[in-house]
């Protein structure tokens, strides 16, 4: 099959296995497909991956031992536990010590004409959510998670206006939350502003300091502004991850006790009923589309500074 496989660098082939679909998986086609910052940076050399990339889809499951699947439209949360660990009983596997992680870790991704996952992994797509939708859902979800760290009375500062901070800005809104997204870029900020959340530029910030600063800059140094940005006694959320990362002074973090807290994924049922329930729109962001046999120029195109979202069609 057509799949996108990262070896020394990302090439798009043409004979790719199709993926076997074993007892308690679903083989999913692909639909649309998107492209992450984490992508670029394992085609960086980010956790030695090597296999077909990409982990934000949606698609129609084609194979399941459950049939009730078998038609429906679907997205998946990323994450494949054990099963049987405490962390996949008793929480949502994403700590599961054993895990693979689909494009990501040990397991093949979604920049191929099918791909496989565990049937506990799907979450249905309702009608009313688009496949231009949907195929946020797994950066959605890693947004909403922010919630699960922030007390709800806080003003949150947003840094980064990629695609990942103005998402992470609009779902804050959405849920209600007092947010202010900050950023380098008028016309990015803008697409949050259209959405309701307050915006300011980076430079007109002063010395203004927020009660709890989302770090989603994408860059090695963000930690260092957030730092800056943050209240005494108030919560720093990272949602960075880089090829090459650069040491940080913490002194600030004793001095003004500081709260750091690493955020990844989050759950994709609620990605699901944020965009059914109309609460974010997030096709704003998406900037440009590629077929899958163009999925080296969607890389391409999604590194350059600046890009917003690539999505990758199936056809």
């Amino acid at each position: 099959m057509l799949a996108l496989v990262l070896g020394d660098t990302p090439r798009v082939v043409s004979d790719h296995p199709e993926p076997v679909c074993r007892e308690g998986e679903a083989r999913v086609q692909m639909h649309v497909a998107g492209v992450c910052d984490t992508d670029l940076q394992l085609a960086l050399g980010y956790m030695g991956y090597r296999g077909v990339l990409g982990h934000e889809a949606v698609g129609r499951v084609i194979e399941c031992g459950d049939s009730d699947w078998v038609g429906r439209r679907v997205v998946a949360d990323i994450n494949a536990g054990c099963g049987q660990c405490g962390d996949c009983l008793q929480r949502d596997g994403h700590h599961c010590a054993t895990r693979t992680v689909l494009g990501i870790v040990a397991r093949d991704g979604v920049f191929a004409e099918q791909f496989v996952v565990p049937t506990r992994n799907l979450v249905a797509v309702p009608d009313e959510v688009s496949d231009d939708c949907a195929v946020f859902s797994e950066p959605l979800a890693a947004a909403l998670h922010v919630l699960d760290d922030i007390p709800v009375s806080a003003h949150v500062g947003v840094l980064g206006d990629g695609k990942l901070g103005l998402l992470i800005a609009l779902a804050l809104h959405g849920a209600g939350r007092k947010v202010t997204a900050i950023g380098h870029h008028a016309q990015k900020l803008a697409i949050a502003a259209g959405g309701g959340v307050a915006t300011c530029l980076e430079d007109e910030l002063r010395d203004d300091r927020f009660d709890a600063v989302v770090e989603a800059t994408g860059s090695a140094t963000g930690l260092a502004v957030a730092l800056q940005r943050v209240q005494p006694r108030g919560t720093v959320v990272l949602k960075t991850t880089v090829a090459k990362p650069e040491p940080v002074d913490l002194a600030p973090v004793v001095i003004h006790e500081l709260r750091i807290v690493g955020s990844r994924c989050g759950a994709m049922a609620s990605a699901i009923e944020h965009l059914s329930r109309g609460r974010v729109d997030p096709t704003p962001l998406i900037a440009a589309r590629y077929k899958l046999a163009d999925a080296e120029r969607a890389m391409a195109a999604a590194s350059a500074r600046g890009t917003l979202k690539i999505l990758v069609d199936a056809h």
